[in-house]
């Protein structure tokens, strides 16, 4: 590209405001479009599929152009900022009819993955999260977390880099800031990193935004033992400000995340839980059962809970006194009833903060104040008394605002306050004198037309408007007598001549200031109003947490009403107790098919040792006992016949593995990096849920590690449920441990699941009939049979004996259990010769293992 002084000057200014923002798109506002020049134009187009055209020239060549209209501006942006790409907006902030160069313009805001406000870019049930991360001294780190559309900032401090990646893959922030010189540590190779001023993290910077945002009440939100994520806050809140073009308002205080009032559950297990989502993020979650909130702000709150469930405590156990008595009378009806359809509130009032909200989003506000008293009523059935009578108060505060809102608004609001037509007339004296001049051009026009017809003799005269040419008088074609002198030509078209004169053009000019002048008094008025309505904005983000709180807590009265789930009890005592639990998720697909089971663990049973046959349950039963603790911590009634649980701190999960091909890692590296991360972890406290340690190796290496995986947490005494397809297992003593196994009915490779947990070990894997079940040939089948029992006996050379049936049977004749020698007296005729020598190797294989 040529040296800027050689472009026209609408060029030099796109290129100094590119230069602004470089590594984003620009869109440079010229009239009714947004247009995008150069590498710019070229990009867009290929991305959105629209045309790539040129407008002129500059610097002597052509200049590329892609361009979209406003008023469908915001489905484009929200396609290009979900491809992770940056948008800044170039708006037109001077007047053109005062302009003698190119009309003055401005970046109005950054449109960035982290930073996004409003609606049409934005998931109404997930939250877009910025995070910032500022390191410390050795391995300590900060992390802020801030969801600029709804306000919410939190604050956690890190010993570690692991233990801080793993909370950023359970939380997927939009984009992640690091100071600019900071390498990016391997533990956190995720996310959209975005490189910024290092002065944005150092003490004195980070002192001066959070007094400017919270004074003197930064000490009342118990977040000092936070100074690494007070720095990241500071950072956080800078660089949101330098997208948006202001301040953020919407942020009221800052939020401490403290591990010790949760219940830890990392990245692994709410993958292998299937939490969040399912499978290849495709199929059921625990989040898509429990979801049937009724409004957004409840959907995002579920998701929270659930990345935080809670330790037990009295916060918990008020949850559970709330679910329950929304449960009594079906009480929760009358609140989803009066929240259905409730439009997003939280994060209209942050768009009125940034002064960013369209008449809608006021009429959005309107209409929840106006539906709040029945809201408050619906609460107030199952609301604790004390905290009754200062809702009451916090409904009647809000009232004037409501009140406000209804003197200020028309009914019918625009989406836009381009073209204005959004506040009452009666609002404002000004505003409605103004309009009154234009209403009453009417009239003066119809006079005006009158008296030119009879001063010209044209009886077809007419006087005509359009938005194009403004006001003129139009004579049809087929005229053909004299125009009177003062008659100015503007327009000639196929059937008529369009003329002004003196008196139309003052009308003219008196109705287009008269316009111009009550856009200009309505959108005064309209910041004026947001400004107002700013002042309650802490008040109101309570007010709807509280409302939202209730919407999850009715939410979880539905659907243990409709999934007919129980109330958990919590003990102090060690002890996890379940009876007729079933795996939610599971249930839901497959309905009254679903087989419950039993668990109990408890000081003097802390391990399940699980065998029995693949496809025979192991897993699911597993999951099923996490799921069920898990929903338990967050307020949630649990799909079992009834659970007693005692104080759990941490769940952990190994199962299942994958390459991690862009980390350089294996299967094994995998599942070998999760057991250790467990095993430095987990405490007495901790359910652990491992599901074949040691399989991505060597038969004999793998059953060492999975032994001595299994030692290490019975030493530790966590709650512990081992499934293995390593038999030998079985054969391990310890108090702590018990064996039990997935049952199952077998006959020559066909197999039936029973999906039921029995005492003891498995006494057989069932493999040959699974891999029936799985289509493998009957070639590929019979040969691993043979396969098996060379392996099983490798003093044999070959799987079936080479003795005669008769033979085989006489081996019982001196068995030490009379069943056994009653079976040398079978005759070998009565049945196959093969499946008669294929039960007796397995009855002599018995016999021979030890006891």
């Amino acid at each position: 590209m040529k040296d800027d002084s050689a472009h026209t000057p609408v060029m030099r200014q796109y290129l100094a405001l590119k230069a602004e923002n470089p590594d984003a798109l620009l869109f440079f506002r010229m009239g009714d479009f947004y247009e995008l020049f150069y590498d710019d134009a070229r990009h867009v187009a290929e991305l959105l599929g629209i045309a790539l055209t040129t407008r002129g020239q500059s610097a002597g060549e052509p200049i590329p152009m892609a361009g979209v209209p406003i008023h469908s501006v915001d489905g484009y942006l929200a396609r290009l900022v979900r491809t992770g790409l940056k948008v800044a907006i170039a708006e037109q902030v001077g007047d053109p009819a005062l302009a003698k160069g190119p009309v003055e313009r401005s970046i109005s805001r950054v449109l960035t993955p982290g930073t996004l406000v409003d609606t049409s870019l934005l998931e109404p049930e997930r939250e877009s999260l910025l995070a910032a991360l500022c390191p410390g001294s050795q391995d300590s780190w900060g992390l802020a977390l801030l969801s600029v559309a709804s306000g919410d900032l939190r604050v956690q401090d890190f010993s570690s880099v692991a233990a801080l990646g793993d909370r950023l893959r359970q939380l997927q922030p939009a984009e992640i800031l690091l100071p600019e010189a900071q390498e990016i540590p391997g533990a956190l190779l995720s996310g959209q990193f975005q490189k910024i001023s290092a002065k944005a993290f150092l003490p004195g910077s980070s002192e001066r935004v959070l007094q400017r945002y919270f004074g003197n009440h930064l000490g009342s939100f118990g977040v000092a033992e936070h100074p690494l994520g007070l720095r990241a806050a500071a950072a956080v809140l800078d660089y949101a400000e330098s997208r948006l073009k202001t301040s953020l308002a919407q942020v009221q205080r800052i939020t401490p995340e403290r591990p010790t009032e949760t219940l830890g559950i990392n990245a692994s297990a709410l993958r292998s839980l299937e939490i969040l989502a399912g499978r290849d993020n495709d199929g059921p979650s625990l989040w898509s059962l429990l979801q049937h909130c009724q409004t957004p702000m409840g959907a995002r709150l579920l998701r929270r809970w659930l990345l935080r469930p809670l330790r037990q405590g009295e916060k918990l156990l008020a949850r559970h006194r709330r679910t329950t008595t929304l449960i009594e009378d079906a009480r929760y009806r009358g609140i989803q009833q009066a929240l259905h359809g409730l439009a997003d509130v939280e994060r209209v009032l942050t768009r009125i903060a940034l002064e960013r909200a369209s008449p809608r989003d006021l009429g959005q506000l309107r209409n929840f104040l106006q539906r709040l008293p029945e809201i408050r009523a619906a609460i107030y059935t199952v609301e604790e008394p004390e905290n009754s009578e200062s809702s009451s108060q916090a409904t009647e505060d809000f009232a004037q605002l409501r009140i406000l809102l209804e003197r200020a608004l028309l009914d019918d609001l625009p989406l836009s306050q381009r073209d204005g037509g959004f506040l009452r007339d009666e609002y404002d004296v000004e505003l409605g004198s103004l309009r009154h001049a234009e209403q009453n051009v009417g009239n003066e026009l119809a006079a005006l037309e009158a008296a030119e017809r009879e001063r010209s003799g044209i009886p077809q005269l007419r006087v005509q408007f359009n938005r194009v040419h403004g006001y003129f008088i139009e004579i049809p074609r087929s005229y053909d007598g004299p125009i009177p002198d003062d008659y100015h030509r503007r327009q000639s078209t196929k059937s008529a001549e369009r003329y002004s004169n003196v008196t139309l053009k003052e009308i003219e000019d008196r109705v287009l200031s008269a316009e111009s002048r009550a856009l200009a008094r309505e959108k005064a008025l309209y910041t004026e109003l947001l400004r107002k309505l700013a002042q309650d904005i802490a008040g109101l983000q309570e007010l709807l947490a509280e409302i939202a709180e209730w919407d999850l807590l009715a939410n979880f009265a539905e659907r243990a009403q409709a999934l007919r789930w129980t109330a958990p009890r919590f003990s102090h005592d060690a002890v996890l107790e379940i009876q007729s639990g079933r795996h939610p998720i599971v249930e839901a697909e497959l309905g009254a098919h679903f087989v419950p089971n039993n668990l109990r663990l408890h000081d003097e049973r802390r391990m399940l040792l699980i065998t029995g046959p693949n496809m025979g349950g192991k897993s699911t039963y597993m999951r099923q006992v996490a799921l069920i603790v898990l929903l338990a911590h967050i307020g949630c009634w649990v799909p079992a016949q009834s659970a007693l649980l005692g104080p759990v701190d941490q769940i952990f999960t190994r199962i299942g593995a994958a390459d991690d091909l862009a980390g350089g890692r294996s299967t094994f590296m995998v599942e070998m990096q999760e057991t250790a991360e467990i095993l430095h972890l987990a405490t007495a406290q901790s359910l652990v849920i491992l599901d074949e340690i040691g399989r991505g190796t060597a038969t004999y290496d793998g059953l060492a590690i999975a032994w001595a995986t299994a030692e290490e947490l019975l030493r530790k005494g966590s709650y512990t449920l081992f499934a293995t397809h390593y038999f030998e297992l079985t054969e391990m003593q310890h108090p702590l441990l018990a064996n039990v196994h997935l049952d199952a009915l077998a006959g020559h490779d066909q197999v039936t699941f029973l999906h039921q947990i029995e005492e003891g070990p498995a006494t057989q894997s069932f493999g040959l009939a699974v891999a029936r079940l799985a289509g493998l040939p009957n070639h590929v089948l019979a040969s691993a049979r043979e396969r098996l029992y060379s392996l099983e006996d490798p003093a044999r050379s070959n799987p079936l004996p080479e003795q005669t049936p008769t033979q085989q049977l006489s081996l019982f004749a001196e068995a030490p259990h009379p069943a056994l020698r009653a079976l040398a007296e079978i005759d070998p005729e009565d049945c196959s010769p093969r499946a008669a020598l294929e039960l007796l190797y397995k009855l002599r294989h018995l016999l021979d293992k030890p006891a």
